[in-house]
């Protein structure tokens, strides 16, 4: 099961879904854990797709609550599994043994992730020009939010040609949707802040080396990461702040200016909003951009 799903993760690898390829092979090096911690005299290669029982991923889910994880990221784990399963069912490598019918994989409520405009509007205004670093995280932050909750794998991996006329037109590495968004001046005066990218691609994350642009991409989303927590000590916001905020900030915001949810899901760019999709069938991009208007005029 371990070979199927790095040869799962390589191949979505390879088709640029490098987030989704990330779950995977995270999914994969727990689960590795968990068979050397209950059988470590059996090499990765015994456990095939049909050895997958229900059994065994309930051991795997006791496991994992003994190692302190939580609901959720046991869920999170046992979900991905199940994909990877499902797909070896589909390649016909086992019969469906519904290994995961007795694991939970529901999504339990967790903290508050999103923090408020007046929030956001102080952080947008805090000085940190003496403090770089925490300039530079903030910034990020603040344009993943305009970015309508860009995720930071998909900010990293923009690249210059997809800004056009006025338009940044990108498609989703973990969905592959494609998305249009209006380039507003709040956006480009935080562009404007550094040197012009020479690589291709268009903000100051990532640089010429292609084959080192996945391993910067994640020490960046890192210090990124550590460093807002500083600039929320600094704003007096008790959130603990990360890039993933600024996404729930933005569907909060739209919330709270009564934006229709089809329309926050289109603009985040879910799939996973099934019903919303099947009854809204497709939302023109304008509408999303004035609803994005509406959202960066509360934080001026």
């Amino acid at each position: 099961m371990l070979l199927f799903i790095s040869s799962l993760a390589s191949g979505l690898r390879q088709a640029g879904r490098i987030r989704t390829a990330e779950t995977y092979l995270a999914a994969a090096a727990s689960l590795s854990r968990f068979l050397h911690h209950a059988a470590p005299a059996l090499p990765s290669s015994y456990f095939t797709p049909e050895r997958i029982t229900p059994q065994l991923m309930l051991s795997y889910e006791s496991w994992l609550r003994e190692e302190g994880l939580t609901a959720n990221t046991s869920s999170f784990y046992m979900r991905v599994l199940r994909a990877a399963y499902n797909q070896a069912v589909e390649q016909r490598l086992t019969p469906d043994l519904q290994p995961f019918g007795r694991v939970y994989t529901g999504i339990a409520k967790t903290r508050k992730r999103a923090i408020s405009i007046d929030e956001i509007r102080r952080l947008r205004h805090l000085d940190l020009r003496n403090q770089p670093s925490l300039d530079f995280a903030r910034d990020m932050f603040i344009m993943s939010f305009l970015l309508r909750g860009m995720s930071f794998v998909d900010m990293a991996f923009l690249k210059r040609a997809d800004l056009r006329h006025g338009i940044l037109s990108y498609r989703r590495r973990k969905t592959g949707q494609q998305l249009h968004i209006a380039w507003t001046p709040e956006m480009q005066s935080i562009l404007n802040k550094y040197p012009r990218n020479t690589s291709q691609y268009l903000l100051p994350i990532l640089g010429h080396d292609d084959v080192k642009a996945l391993y910067r991409y994640r020490s960046m989303g890192c210090m990124i990461n550590r460093n807002l927590k500083k600039v929320a000590c600094l704003a007096g916001i008790k959130t603990q702040l990360s890039l993933y905020v600024a996404r729930h900030s933005w569907a909060s915001a739209a919330r709270a200016n009564g934006i229709p949810l089809g329309i926050i899901s289109e603009g985040m760019g879910h799939d996973s909003e099934r019903t919303t999709r099947i009854y809204l069938a497709s939302l023109d991009s304008t509408c999303v951009d004035q609803a994005n208007s509406l959202i960066i005029a509360s934080i001026l």
